[in-house]
């Protein structure tokens, strides 16, 4: 596994099976988190995305790493592991993040960002998915979800790149983001060394025809091609 994965750390404490010792490593992480532009060139980005088989008890993620420039594959990851922790709303990184990590273990070459489907600072603790695999890996990343976990944010308009912050207890906690002429919004938020605008600006970047950022959208097909 690279060497940049300083956080990793944490993945060989005793992972948390309650919902309380759950909240105390998320309040103890939240702390490493960076909310400020503190990455190199792009070149490389990579989004994860994960799904689960509650019938087998598997998670699965999978990784589709891209060129930053031509937006085109460039090397794809997919395995399984056990799901070690039950849902719980709040708490989805207990589920995807060990899988998650793995995944990204196995290519060559740290990725120069990471792209999660799910929330990074958006969240009850300041401390999503995007956070959690962010701190647990030491990449850059960012959160885009494709639903409001918390906050609120002001009416804008139907056009690409409308955007609106999103406040939860008199904070900005990320936005709303419109990256499609009439399409449903996403709400994208700093994951872990990229700051709110930037995060705004990249994935309107990384969005140049669909809803979704086309590294997010090769993750998620990417995801579901298991048996």
């Amino acid at each position: 596994m690279p060497a940049v994965l300083a956080g990793m750390d944490a993945l060989h404490e005793p992972w948390p099976v309650t919902e309380a010792d759950a909240r105390a490593v998320q309040e103890r992480l939240r702390g490493l988190v960076v909310t400020r532009d503190d990455f190199g060139p792009l070149r490389r980005l990579a989004a994860v995305d994960a799904h689960f088989n509650e019938e087998r008890g598997l998670t699965w993620a999978a990784v589709a790493e891209i060129d930053a420039d031509t937006l085109q594959l460039t090397r794809s990851v997919l395995l399984s592991r056990p799901t070690g922790f039950p849902y719980i709303p709040g708490l989805l990184s207990f589920r995807e993040a060990p899988a998650m990590v793995e995944a990204i273990g196995l290519l060559p070459e740290p990725p120069d960002l990471l792209v999660i489907d799910g929330q990074g600072t958006a969240h009850p603790r300041r401390f999503g998915l995007a956070c959690h695999v962010g701190v647990l890996t030491g990449l850059p990343a960012i959160g885009v979800a494709k639903s409001r976990l918390v906050g609120r944010y002001e009416d804008l308009g139907n056009e690409r790149g409308s955007r609106a912050l999103l406040w939860h207890r008199r904070e900005v906690v990320g936005a709303a983001l419109r990256t499609r002429n009439g399409t449903n919004l996403l709400f994208v938020s700093p994951g872990h060394r990229v700051s709110l605008e930037t995060c705004i600006d990249l994935v309107l970047r990384f969005s140049p025809k669909w809803r979704l950022p086309e590294p997010i959208r090769l993750a998620d097909a990417i995801s579901r091609m298991h048996g």
